[in-house]
């Protein structure tokens, strides 16, 4: 039963490693820009939004427009901040993918 306390040992040691790595991306501030510098967001390393920011001009643009090149910056932060995740995760999991993590 040795083999299985030297087991535990290094999971509780991962479960740490990945704790203090998720504290870090929460603190991790990821910029995005998009329609042409229009649109800005921050977003953390976990993926939680932080900010936006719509140039007063862009705002004069067709809806339709805004609306595209919004979705368009959230979707590229939301990857940024998902890649960003896997990267940090997958150095300390050994490239193995945990269930339920981001």
């Amino acid at each position: 039963m040795v083999g299985v306390g030297k087991l535990l040992k290094q999971a509780q040691k991962m479960q740490q490693k990945m704790e203090e790595a998720q504290a870090l991306l929460s603190e991790e501030i990821i910029e995005v820009s998009g329609g042409g510098g229009a649109v800005s967001i921050k977003i953390s390393g976990q993926g939680e939004f932080k900010g936006l920011q719509l140039d007063p001009d862009f705002l004069k643009e067709d809806p339709e427009f805004i609306s595209e090149a919004v979705l368009q910056t959230i979707q590229d932060a939301s990857e940024k901040a998902k890649k960003k995740s896997d990267d940090a995760m997958s150095g300390l999991t050994g490239g193995m993918q945990m269930p339920g993590l981001f």
